[in-house]
């Protein structure tokens, strides 16, 4: 009978301790979700601001070793992501595939000036930026003329701020939402031990004896969790990656090992917080209340 009652109470522990895990598992999931989906949106801004290009047209008469030497000058600046001469015959066979004409043989010569094409790091992609950007090229006695479309750029930098306040807002509620699961999760779970915790402090145990045991389950719980949660958002990402190749250039190993670390104590601090909290409060609840 006793080997059963022991039995039966060591099924309840383990069935008690899975679901802790299971839980705290699905709120990190979608915490993480979460964050790849901002990760990769502040990737994809990245990548369409610096696709954001000048055109740099040069003045009539200009010698190629001047266009050149300009260039270099450009790729040493700091707000220059790349620079990419355009002497005027690939303009024209550029321009060409667009139209689908032969201008120039209509024409009869090239009216295209050599020009050099500018693509600007993300951090630089703000309008008083640009503007002074445009500027500091005007100024060169070579360039003629400065060429992006501004509208594009003021559309889209309100709408990556639009939808960055949104993520922003979402995520803050989510991660309290996280937070609240967790934490009545784990006080559910120790309020099942109440009875043992209490016998522990009649037999002279100390707080701190009394807590170790459940702070140390609560980071391998927390730890555990977060691994998990990680291995399913690793599967989904693979399986993303193999239907959408475009993805791969929006993929930084230092992003996604900074992601997983963040997620990983993400899970020990909650488990481990919660269940600090959790046990203090029967630590030094009066008994009569333990049956409430």
């Amino acid at each position: 009978m006793a080997l059963q009652e022991e039995r039966y109470y060591q099924r309840r522990i383990a069935t008690s301790q899975f679901t802790t895990i299971i839980s705290i598992t699905l709120v990190l999931f979608l915490l993480g979700l979460l964050g790849m989906i901002i990760l990769h949106a502040q990737k994809l801004s990245d990548y369409v601001k610096e696709n954001i290009g000048f055109s740099i047209i040069m003045r009539e008469g200009v010698r190629e070793s001047g266009i050149l030497e300009l260039k270099k000058n450009l790729d040493r600046a700091p707000y220059v992501k790349s620079a990419e001469y355009i002497p005027p015959d690939r303009a024209a066979e550029k321009l060409q595939d667009e139209l689908g004409e032969d201008f120039v043989g209509f024409l009869g010569y090239n009216p295209l000036l050599p020009s050099i094409d500018l693509r600007i790091k993300a951090a630089y992609t703000v309008n008083d930026s640009l503007t002074r950007i445009e500027r500091q090229l005007l100024q060169r006695p070579e360039v003629k003329e400065v060429f992006y479309q501004k509208s594009l750029v003021d559309a889209i930098n309100r709408n990556l701020e639009k939808i960055s306040l949104i993520l922003l807002g979402f995520s803050a509620i989510l991660l309290f939402i996280a937070i609240v699961l967790i934490n009545n999760t784990i006080r559910l779970s120790v309020y099942s031990k109440r009875f043992l915790i209490r016998s522990m402090q009649l037999v002279g145990a100390t707080e701190g004896f009394i807590r170790k045991p459940f702070l140390s389950r609560s980071i391998l719980h927390g730890t555990v969790s977060a691994l998990v949660a990680l291995g399913i958002l690793m599967v989904m990402l693979y399986f993303a990656l193999d239907q959408i190749p475009e993805l791969l250039e929006l993929q930084d190993p230092v992003m996604l090992i900074g992601w997983a670390v963040f997620i990983v104590l993400l899970g020990v601090f909650i488990s481990w917080s919660s269940t600090y909290f959790a046990v203090r409060k029967y630590l030094r609840i009066r008994t009569d209340l333990l049956y409430t």
